[in-house]
């Protein structure tokens, strides 16, 4: 892992006992003592730390409104002070490039991107919009779960207040905290972007509290899976539309047709056709039968036997809070919620039945 670049809680993730793994560039932990399931299980129960520094933090000048949503199908002129919004780069086709956070910060717009996708997102924004900022010297933290807000506000008075997607700037020992109430656990909780220079300090303040665990990718993943959540590069890319992907809740109505601003992002027609007349193919939730998950890559079948697959799971594995496996595919739009399909593993196919998502219901603050 000679060439693997490291966060600033390196350290500390090393001190706490973590497994550390490459992911997109970097080594993260995987996983602490305590073990995937149980992390899992923690965050759900009470609240979970995670180290997000290796996504990407870019500031643009509010100026750029414009030019930014000319990148995007969602309204960013519409946004207010101070809230957040869900967004995504789509491409000429359609597909999408990355998914990312917007916030108003008043005097300029606080992006936050996916690591794997950082220098290509970088470089996409400075081809289209003037004056973007890569944010070099802070750190990104993630504190989610029911007990996030009490062991978050001992620290920080007045992020009790805050409501799902918004967004502020706080103080803790002379650093500027930005935090943002949002996540990608499904849980209630915040994401904390922290000055490097008291980034460990503040980490183990959060870990001192005696709801917060430090909590590794395995467990992130799982969370975000039974939440019914994408990751890009596996749920979402350049071959899946925001339509498809179950993603159009995020394309609002101004840049929709007959919108104030509708269209004029790249792929504007096909994703504008397929809100009108709905796509060939959605992503759906699974649930097989028994206890066996199914994973990236099994195909999905229409029947017990013979016929070409018709369609492909993009995440799968098992859920611990729903005691049971799940996944995600990519199906025709015809099918529906209780109808039987199978997945082929190891040879067999195996009987799986479609599911509304999220496997386990979030728990946001509205």
């Amino acid at each position: 892992m000679a060439d693997l670049m490291r966060t600033g809680l390196y350290d500390l993730h090393l001190e706490l006992g973590a497994k550390m793994v490459p992911f997109a560039g970097y080594e993260m932990p995987v996983q602490y003592p305590l073990g995937v399931l149980k992390e899992h299980l923690h965050t759900r129960a009470a609240a979970g730390l995670f180290d997000v520094s290796h996504m990407g933090q870019v500031i643009l000048p509010i100026a750029a409104v414009a030019a930014l949503e000319a990148l995007v199908p969602v309204d960013i002129a519409g946004l207010a002070l101070n809230r957040q919004r869900y967004a995504m780069f789509t491409n000429e086709a359609g597909g999408i490039l990355d998914d990312l956070m917007v916030a108003n910060r008043g005097d300029h717009l606080f992006v936050v991107v996916n690591a794997a996708c950082k220098e290509a997102d970088l470089a996409h924004l400075r081809a289209h919009v003037a004056g973007v900022t890569e944010v070099t010297d802070r750190a990104l933290l993630a504190l989610q779960g029911p007990a996030a807000e009490a062991a978050l506000a001992r620290l920080v008075p007045g992020v009790a207040a805050m409501r799902f997607m918004d967004v502020g700037t706080f103080g803790w020992q002379g650093a500027d905290l930005w935090i943002s109430r949002s996540g990608y656990t499904g849980e209630d909780g915040f994401e904390i972007s922290v000055p490097d220079a008291v980034a460990v300090d503040f980490a183990r303040a959060l870990l001192d509290q005696p709801e917060v665990a430090p909590i590794g990718l395995g467990a992130r993943d799982s969370l975000r899976l039974e939440a019914g959540l994408c990751l890009y590069g596996h749920d979402i890319d350049t071959t899946t539309t925001p339509v498809e992907a179950g993603l159009a809740w995020a394309i609002q109505k101004a840049r929709r047709t007959g919108g104030a601003r509708e269209g004029g992002f790249p792929g504007a027609d096909r994703i504008l056709r397929e809100l009108a007349e709905g796509p060939a193919r959605l992503r759906m939730g699974l649930r097989p039968e028994g206890r066996a998950p199914m994973r990236e890559g099994v195909e999905i079948f229409a029947r017990a036997e013979g016929g070409a697959p018709i369609g492909r799971v993009t995440s799968g594995g098992f859920g611990p809070s729903i005691e049971a496996p799940m996944a995600m595919a990519y199906l025709p739009a015809d099918l529906t919620p209780g109808a039987t399909v199978y997945g082929e593993v190891r040879g067999k196919r195996l009987p799986a039945t479609i599911v509304a998502m999220p496997f386990q219901p979030t728990t946001y603050k509205r």
